[in-house]
């Protein structure tokens, strides 16, 4: 899987869309708690997010693989898909091609 396009939300959640057109969110809580994750538990920090399309990485040197998000991405609400298929907000980070 390769993301095309990764998205935070409330809750600690990531919105995931991948470059086949799948859309799902991934749970970051179970993830807080560890110490390269520690960092994350502030939202601004979360938010901060670089998408280098076969991983996810953010400053305080936390990432995840596309495979470790693949492996646990749930389905997104029909409503949520939805809203991201119909317009991408400015908060979206898209991986450069």
């Amino acid at each position: 899987m390769r993301i095309a396009e990764v998205i935070p939300l409330s809750e600690h959640f990531l919105l995931i869309a991948s470059d086949e057109g799948a859309t799902g969110l991934f749970d970051m809580k179970p993830y807080l708690e560890g110490e390269v994750f520690a960092a994350l538990q502030d939202f601004e920090e979360f938010s901060a997010i670089h998408n280098g399309g076969y991983f996810i990485e953010w400053a305080c040197g936390a990432d995840l693989s596309a495979d470790t998000i693949e492996a646990h991405l749930m389905p997104a609400p029909p409503e949520i898909a939805q809203q991201l298929a119909q317009s991408r907000p400015n908060t979206a980070y898209s991986a450069q091609r």
